[in-house]
């Protein structure tokens, strides 16, 4: 496992979310994102990446798995706790992590997977068209694409700012990417999910689901 800083990260987006992740301990479950493990399971183990990887559930689960990933995200204290929960579960020798912003960052590696789980930045916005467009960029001979999205609030009750926010549907996400005829799209569909609030209330959304595999 090894952790990496990139300076040209972008400071405004980073400062939102390190002062987000600040206000406790860990914003996410830890666990693995469903659409993730139901798509990764069905595929042969090799190098992945995940691209706004937050605290690293992700990666560690495919770690865990066999896979070596490379985590990237805006955060260096998201990135420390990925980092921490790599090497409590015992697959730090199969992760890497990257502090760097998704709109410039670059590798010369190739992945077999490349998956982005809910990269939406709100109310600081992020270049997210770019960013999948060069997540595309990513992806070996043969490999899989996966970007899985909030296509309907998360939650029912946004803040008033959030309320007029489009979330994109797997149409919007499919258009965005501007693949040619190298890929087979192997789905671009709404997954309905019901989520539990903390206070124990039921919500129903919707994952937005793009998943494309280059000849």
């Amino acid at each position: 496992m090894h952790l990496h800083d990139d300076p040209t990260s972008d400071t405004d987006a980073r400062s939102w979310w390190e002062a987000r992740y600040a206000e406790r301990d860990g914003i996410w479950s830890g666990r693995v994102n469903a659409v993730l493990a139901s798509v990764a399971a069905g595929l042969p183990v090799g190098r992945a990446l995940d691209l706004g990887c937050g605290e690293g559930g992700d990666v560690v689960w495919l770690a865990e798995r066999g896979w070596s990933v490379v985590g990237v995200d805006l955060s260096v204290t998201a990135l420390t706790r990925a980092s921490a929960a790599a090497v409590a579960a015992g697959v730090e020798e199969r992760t890497a992590f990257v502090a760097a912003d998704l709109a410039s960052w670059e590798t010369d590696g190739r992945f077999d997977l490349v998956t982005a789980s809910f990269l939406q930045s709100w109310p600081v916005e992020i270049p997210r068209v770019a960013i999948l467009r060069r997540a595309a960029g990513f992806v070996a001979p043969g490999g899989y694409l996966l970007v899985t999205a909030h296509a309907a609030p998360p939650h029912g009750d946004l803040p008033e700012e959030l309320r007029g926010y489009r979330f994109p549907s797997p149409s919007d996400d499919l258009a965005a990417l501007g693949l040619d005829d190298r890929w087979e799209v192997l789905e671009a569909a709404g997954r309905p999910r019901t989520a539990t609030t903390p206070d124990g209330h039921e919500h129903h959304t919707v994952d937005g689901v793009v998943l494309v595999r280059r000849r």
